[in-house]
Order: structure tokens, then C-alpha cells, then sequence
């Protein structure tokens, strides 16, 4: 395996002004999909999903017609195709976000398919409206295109582990207000209500977010705050004895100021097994919410399964 091109290191010093803007440009395309689409559960319509380019919204609809946007981190391009043949292409560069903002909401005009968006950041403590944003305007191609290689396998596991729980569960999904990649299993049994706290996030989202008990784990790619990517996982609620718990893999560690499990990025990459590290990860952290939370996992058993 060629462990530079599968599991490329992605240092958060190397490529930080391009993440934050990176985070901008898809929290613009996100809410994009936010307002066309009508509420999904817990939020999963605002997401995008890793692509054998990059990233995308799927399908949005607008009136009678439907359009995506795609990320693509090959040829560095934002893609806007409509269900009429139409396409658009917006070149991935060096431009600061009120620029980026302003080509994007001036092509699906001229596409015929105007869209009116909240300009403010999401979850983020400086929250500068995108058309007015002339601080976050990097963007390194390389770096992008080492996040996005990072994304897909990630991608590929989050979902194989999704498809080992029969009761509900999220896809694997890229929320852009958090930056990170996420699945979630649920108990089935609703929770109580969520604290809120998410900076530049209405309390009642977070609420409906969390409205019941899930196990969710994610990777995150780190930012000037954190200095290394990780993967997480936690619970809500967090049930009694969580934090105390053994769990796999060694390098997997208790975070009390996240209050979740963590495990550095570079522990997964640079393993002799690195599918089997965080698979390790995302099964023993699951196994010790569900058995310490009481979940009812008898009724979320596969019966039929056809095998491959």
C-alpha cells in the first residue's frame, strides 16, 4: 500500500488558512442546500457526501427543476449542473470569500435558479458575513486535494460501519458548520433536551439535533485551536461510566475538555492495519455506549442478511 497516496499526512500548520476557507466556501454551498430542501431529521439535509472527486450536495430542488454542486478536488473546479443539461464550472483558487460568494450566487442566477442565503457563518466564534469575508481566501490545491484523499477512506469505513447496525442510523455525512465528517447510530429512545452552547447556532437546532440518544463518531481535521486531526466518538446523553471505559485501539484516549474519545489521525495513518485501527475505534467506543446506555440492541439485530 502506498501509504502517502491512500493515508496522505494532512498537518494542521501546513494548510489551516486553507481549511478555514475551505469551511466558509462549504458552509456557502451547505446552506445553499439548507434553504432548497425541506427539513430531514437531526438536520441531514443541510450535509454534502464525499465523492470520487470531492464533495457534494446531491440533489436540490428548486420549484420544478433540480441542481447540484460538487466539489472537485482533481481538476480544483465547484460544478453547478442542473436536471436541464446546464453546467456551470467556478474555478477552485486563491480568491477571498466575498468573491467566491459572489460568483456562485450570481451563476445559479443565471441558471435560472436564484437562491437567498443567510450569510453568516455557522459555528464558528468569528463570524464574518460571507459577502463582505475578504479575510479567508487561501487555497492550496495540494492540501485540498490531500483532505479530500483523507475524506474518501474515511468515508469507506464510516460506511461499512454504518451498515452493521439495523436500527437507524445516519449516512456518512460532511457537516459544514463543524468541518467534519460524522455517522450516527440511535438508540431509538429520545433524549433529554440538549444544552445548546455552539457558537452562532439557534439553541432549537442543536435540540432537534440531539432529540435522542445517539452514539456518533466523526473525523475532524484540526484547526489553530487543535493541532492534530482526529477521530471522535461520544454519546448523548453520556451515560455513567463512559469516560472510564476501555477502548480500542491503544493510541484511542478519553478528552474531558471535548467529553468524547479521541484518536489521533496519525495513530489510523500510520498503522500496519490502518481500516482495522479505526474500525477498532468506531466498534469498541459503540459497544460501550450501547451496553453502559441499556440500548436495546436485540431489536436493532440484522435477521436477514444476504451475504456477499
Amino acid at each position: 500500500m502506498n501509504r502517502d497516496q491512500y493515508w496522505p499526512a494532512i498537518p494542521v500548520a501546513e494548510w489551516s488558512d486553507t481549511a478555514a476557507t475551505l469551511h466558509m466556501w462549504t458552509q456557502i454551498v451547505g446552506k445553499i442546500r439548507m434553504v432548497q430542501s425541506p427539513w430531514l431529521n437531526h438536520a441531514w439535509h443541510v450535509t454534502q457526501y464525499v465523492t470520487p472527486r470531492g464533495m457534494t450536495t446531491g440533489t436540490i430542488p428548486h420549484g420544478n427543476l433540480t441542481f447540484s454542486i460538487d466539489f472537485d478536488f482533481i481538476d480544483h473546479q465547484l460544478v453547478i449542473r442542473t436536471c436541464e443539461g446546464e453546467v456551470v464550472r467556478l474555478p477552485l483558487k486563491p480568491q477571498d470569500t466575498a468573491d467566491f460568494y459572489g460568483a456562485v450566487m450570481y451563476s445559479l442566477e443565471k441558471l435560472g435558479i436564484p437562491v437567498s442565503i443567510n450569510t453568516t457563518p455557522n459555528e464558528v466564534e468569528e463570524a464574518i458575513p460571507f459577502d463582505k469575508d475578504r479575510k479567508h481566501s487561501a487555497y492550496d490545491a495540494d492540501a485540498a486535494n490531500r483532505f479530500w484523499r483523507v475524506l474518501y477512506q474515511v468515508d469507506r469505513i464510516f460506511s461499512a460501519f454504518r451498515a452493521g447496525f439495523q436500527g437507524k442510523a445516519s449516512p456518512s455525512h460532511f457537516f459544514w458548520g463543524s468541518f467534519d465528517l460524522a455517522v450516527t447510530r440511535f438508540s431509538g429512545r429520545t433524549a433529554p433536551d440538549h444544552p445548546g452552547g455552539l457558537p452562532n447556532m439557534p439553541l432549537w437546532v442543536a435540540q432537534e439535533a440531539y432529540s435522542h440518544e445517539v452514539s456518533s463518531a466523526g473525523f475532524w481535521p484540526g484547526s489553530d485551536a487543535a493541532p492534530e486531526p482526529i477521530f471522535y466518538s461520544y454519546a448523548y446523553p453520556t451515560p455513567d461510566g463512559f469516560a472510564d471505559a476501555a477502548v480500542s485501539p491503544a493510541a484511542a484516549t478519553w478528552s474531558s475538555d471535548l467529553g468524547e474519545f479521541v484518536l489521533p489521525y496519525e495513530a489510523v495513518r500510520t498503522a500496519d492495519d490502518p481500516d482495522g485501527e479505526l474500525m477498532a475505534f468506531l466498534q469498541s467506543t459503540f459497544d460501550v455506549a450501547a451496553s453502559l446506555g441499556e440500548w436495546d440492541l436485540a431489536a436493532h439485530q440484522r435477521r436477514h442478511f444476504p451475504g456477499r
